[in-house]
């Protein structure tokens, strides 16, 4: 088996756990053994909640890495932001991410992703698209043919990013959220809870309505 940490006592983290979880249970054999979770600051909730699970906390990020314990890791935290900076860290102390995909996830011919990335259940991923490096791609969201998703690009539960749609890094869709075939999302732009994008994006926009709207940070129309 292959020793895995995850990183982020929160809700993704947990997801991430179940997704684990789902795909030790589907195997012959155990393909991980789940050493616990890191989390440099978590809630007393989140902890109770491992506990429930009957999860170990292994202790802080830095608590972790001078521990100098092998085993790949999973950064289940939902902010792209975030997520990079942890993941720069932990590459950058030796250690390599693990790739996962719920078994009831369905991956298109041709397809590739990318270390780090999480699949969760129901995501439908079609042919010929290309996820990067902790990609998240949430419960029921849907990418269509010929895609890219570059690195830590986050999709929310039942989002859909058409055919040849182009994520740049650091992007968020959100649940529910529509973008249409062919169009190009900037590097850090985030689309809101069920809004349709008819229209690219660029870099560091938020869009949100139907059709959306692009909004610049400081919340005026752009």
């Amino acid at each position: 088996m292959i020793s895995l940490i995850i990183i982020g006592a929160g809700g993704f983290g947990r997801e991430t756990l179940d997704v684990v979880r789902s795909l030790n249970r589907s195997s012959s054999s155990p393909v991980y053994d789940l050493l616990g979770v890191v989390d440099s600051q978590p809630s007393e909730a989140n902890l109770s909640r491992l506990d429930a699970l009957g999860v170990r906390f292994l202790g802080s990020e830095s608590d972790w890495i001078a521990s100098s314990r092998l085993a790949q890791y999973l950064v289940g935290v939902g902010s792209p932001k975030i997520r990079r900076q942890i993941a720069h860290r932990f590459d950058s102390a030796g250690y390599r991410a693990a790739t996962v995909v719920h078994p009831t996830a369905v991956v298109g011919s041709n397809s590739t992703l990318s270390a780090g990335s999480v699949v969760c259940a129901g995501a439908q991923i079609s042919t010929n698209v290309v996820i990067g490096a902790h990609a998240h791609i949430n419960p029921n969201a849907t990418v269509g043919h010929d895609a890219v998703l570059k690195d830590f690009v986050s999709l929310n539960p039942g989002s859909v990013v058409s055919g040849e749609v182009v994520c740049e890094t650091e992007v968020l869709v959100g649940a529910g959220a529509v973008v249409l075939q062919g169009l190009t999302l900037g590097a850090r732009s985030l689309v809101g809870a069920a809004a349709c994008v008819t229209r690219s994006l660029t870099a560091d926009t938020i869009a949100k309505g139907v059709p959306a709207r692009p909004y610049r940070p400081d919340g005026a129309p752009s």
